[in-house]
Order: C-alpha cells, then structure tokens, then sequence
C-alpha cells in the first residue's frame, strides 16, 4: 500500500506530527481515508484519469436521487482504491443537498477501517 498524508476528519486538511512534520497515515486508516477521498472526488475532476470519481454532475447534483443511487456510487467510488476488497457506506444525512456519512472498507488482509466523508 502506498504511503497517504494524515489528513484531517473535519477539514480535510493535513495533520502535523508532534515535531512538526507532515503527518502520514497508518494501515488500515489510510485506507479508508482513500476511500473517502475517492467518493469526494468529482468525476472527471482527476487530470490524470478523467474516469475517477463520483458523477455526481451527471447523477446526483441538480436532481434528487435516492439514498440508494448515492450508495451504490460512493462504494463504487471506494473500491476503485488499490487494496480494498469490499466497501459499506453509511449516509448519516443530507444537508443543503451535501451528503454525510462514513465509509467502511476491508482490505486483503480482512483488516476494517471507517472514515467520515
């Protein structure tokens, strides 16, 4: 598994260690942290990979889909990440049409993690 910066849970932005060096995240947490930042990546906002991420201009944004089609994208999105061999998804809510929720994640190990997204 690739090394993923420390990224914060609530505003998604990097953690610092103790000394003051960038924090990286440890196995099995960076794994779910990826996941999440899969199903917060926009579809084609990847300039690398167009195909990437989550439509949601296609399908969620500007319409109101069900709990369901979200679900069903947002895992897709999870288990695009290298190492995760199955995803659940958890919406908590929608607020001002910005979904909250968690994302759990197994990887080949049989380890779990879950993060907010």
């Amino acid at each position: 598994m690739a090394s993923t910066l420390l990224l914060n849970p609530h505003s998604w932005d990097l953690m610092i260690t103790a000394d003051q060096n960038i924090a990286a995240a440890a196995a099995p947490y960076a794994l779910a942290q990826d996941a999440a930042s899969a199903i917060r990546l926009f579809q084609g906002e990847d300039y690398y990979d167009t195909t990437r991420g989550v439509p949601y201009w296609q399908q969620i944004l500007g319409r109101w889909p069900t709990i369901r089609v979200m679900k069903a994208n947002f895992i897709a999105a999870a288990k695009t990440v290298p190492g995760v061999t199955s995803a659940t998804c958890f919406i908590e809510s929608v607020v001002d049409r910005r979904p909250k929720g968690q994302v759990q994640v197994t990887d080949v190990a049989g380890s779990t993690a879950t993060v907010g997204f």
